[in-house]
């Protein structure tokens, strides 16, 4: 019995490290889509709708972000089927850390002006990096997928098409759908700018570039083991 017991601890162990790095991964993918918000050059492609919609509705940008991740699971659903694992309804668990994630992140940064176009710049890199390196800690912890790559996923599943050519395709999709709901709203784009296209471009690279780096100083099995 007791033999049992030892076999079972490391497993168990293995278990709760996955879902520390996963909340840890959620946290810091809120902390950067809040950063690159503020930079006030626009948001993450997959930010663009919640944002335009918290300028329009008295709900805060997380709980909107929250609100798509359920949208985007009842997609998944309809799209898949049978084919929907049950264990991806916790994607609405996923979807709350998040959307808390960044509103905790506007709190932490709401004391910080960016009044100069590079301190914006800079602020857009700085909140790449926190996104893509949450990004990163969700894939090493592959425990349960964000919903917004959930949709990705199911929609390539069903077209048959790659889930990177997918995943241009939906950001821009979806982008365009943020860039109507502003116009409708305000007569104008607002939310989305050029800080949107460098998350779009930088943010898959970081997150190469950081397992690269982790791969050659051995640190990578740490987090994927």
């Amino acid at each position: 019995m007791l033999k049992l017991e030892a076999k079972k601890l490391p497993k168990y162990k293995k278990i709760i490290k996955k879902y520390f790095i996963e909340l840890l991964g959620l946290f810091l993918m809120g902390l950067g889509i809040s950063l690159i918000t503020k930079s006030d050059l626009g948001t993450s492609p997959i930010s663009g709708v919640p944002l335009v919609l918290s300028y329009i509705f008295p709900l805060t940008f997380g709980q909107f972000t929250f609100i798509m991740g359920v949208v985007f699971i009842v997609l998944q659903k309809a799209i898949l089927r049978k084919g929907f694992p049950n264990i991806q309804y916790m994607q609405v668990f996923v979807g709350f850390v998040l959307g808390f994630s960044v509103d905790v992140g506007m709190f932490i940064f709401s004391n910080l002006d960016f009044n100069i176009y590079s301190e914006k710049i800079i602020g857009v890199i700085l909140g790449c990096i926190l996104l893509a390196w949450g990004v990163y800690l969700q894939v090493c912890a592959n425990v349960i997928i964000n919903s917004g790559e959930g949709i990705v996923k199911a929609i390539a599943i069903k077209t048959r098409l790659e889930f990177g050519t997918m995943k241009i395709i939906f950001d821009c999709t979806y982008s365009f759908l943020a860039v109507i709901l502003s116009f409708i709203a305000f007569g104008t784009v607002r939310g989305l700018r050029e800080g949107t296209v460098i998350s779009a471009v930088l943010v898959g690279y970081i997150v190469k570039l950081t397992d690269r780096i982790l791969t050659k100083l051995n640190l990578a099995h740490y987090l994927k083991d």
